[in-house]
């Protein structure tokens, strides 16, 4: 596709971001909300388990965060691999069924939602649900080789020397492919903990001509470097090299070190910068669970969206543990920020 390629991708977030104020949020926490509707994610699939057991609670999450005011809607693939549902007992065909169904469910939410905004006004004064027509984007989730291991490596970066950039486009090829030719608007590749992922899935986004945009976004332990220890720099550097990617950024990362990890990632590019940190607990690997009391509440996290976007940040939503009150809570707050300006211009 060349250039006018790379210009279509681009256009993707362009147009996006211009019809929707300059600004777009992206939803919150899946499996924290997956639990609290009753699934047991006590699995190596994590949230993607309900793709099996559950798909209809996965829509509904969709659609609490759409009716929190959110723009873009991430599917529940994140741990959703071929390798994953094959050492479940499934086919390979059957777990290509399964990456789809991710999409079809994000997808299926969307006109569930616009078919409410024509039909309902907002609820009463109070918990009032956002029914507003707006561009809303479905973002297809890819998480690491760390997130498929389920041994909590994606929060370390630390694969081993046996693993390759080999390894990892032969991991991620196929999965890529099938979630790119599903239905979503583009492909979000989450939590990258180190940089030889992020050189695999640049590789892999050329060289099978994925036709759709993606965004990257890293973790950081440290607020300079992704959590492997690789340079956020140079991580950032290969994102702003690849035509197909239109957003980099950082996400489950505590809410403390994102407006530093903006401005180090302004460095090199000039790229839409997104942001959706964790509430600001720890999860710990061994026992797989996060430890209580650690975060930040909803207002805390409110109180720092104002600066990110001040500094550069277009996409801003939440990570591990965030629900949709805080994505609520975001919305408010921007659409007041940006009522404000309008009214000083």
């Amino acid at each position: 596709m060349g250039d006018l390629g790379s210009v279509e991708h681009s256009s993707v977030m362009s147009n996006f971001l211009q019809k929707s104020g300059g600004y777009g949020i992206i939803d919150g926490g899946l499996a924290t909300e997956l639990e609290r509707h009753g699934a047991d994610l006590n699995d190596p699939l994590w949230s993607a388990k309900c793709l099996i057991s559950s798909p209809h609670l996965i829509r509904r999450v969709h659609l609490d965060y759409l009716e929190a005011g959110a723009d873009i809607i991430t599917t529940a693939s994140y741990q959703a691999t071929i390798q994953g549902f094959e050492a479940k007992g499934l086919s390979g065909e059957e777990s290509e069924v399964l990456l789809q169904r991710s999409v079809k469910l994000a997808c299926e939410a969307r006109d569930i939602y616009y078919d409410r905004c024509t039909k309902y006004l907002p609820d009463g004064i109070g918990n009032e649900r956002i029914l507003k027509k707006r561009p809303i984007l479905v973002a297809a989730s890819v998480g690491s080789y760390g997130a498929y291991l389920a041994d909590g490596s994606e929060y370390s970066g630390n694969y081993g020397d046996a693993i390759t950039l080999a390894t990892l486009k032969d991991f991620h090829r196929r999965r890529i492919q099938v979630l790119a030719e599903s239905g979503a608007d583009l492909i979000a590749f989450e939590t990258i903990p180190n940089k030889l992922e992020a050189q695999a899935y640049a590789e892999l986004l050329e060289e099978d001509d994925i036709m759709i945009p993606a965004w990257f976004s890293f973790n950081s332990k440290d607020g300079f470097n992704v959590v492997s220890g690789d340079s956020l720099l140079e991580c950032a550097s290969i994102a702003d090299s690849c035509k197909k990617i239109v957003a980099v950024g950082v996400n489950c990362t505590p809410p403390r070190f994102i407006h530093g990890l903006i401005l180090l990632v302004q460095k090199v590019t000039s790229k839409p910068i997104l942001i959706y940190p964790n509430s600001g607990e720890t999860y710990d690997p061994v026992r797989k669970e996060w430890v209580e009391s650690t975060g930040v509440s909803d207002e805390d996290f409110v109180s720092y969206v104002s600066k990110w976007r001040e500094v550069g940040a277009s996409l801003v939503g939440g990570c591990c543990r965030t629900t949709p009150n805080t994505i609520k809570a975001i919305t408010r707050a921007l659409s007041k920020e940006s009522a404000a300006l309008s009214s000083l211009q």
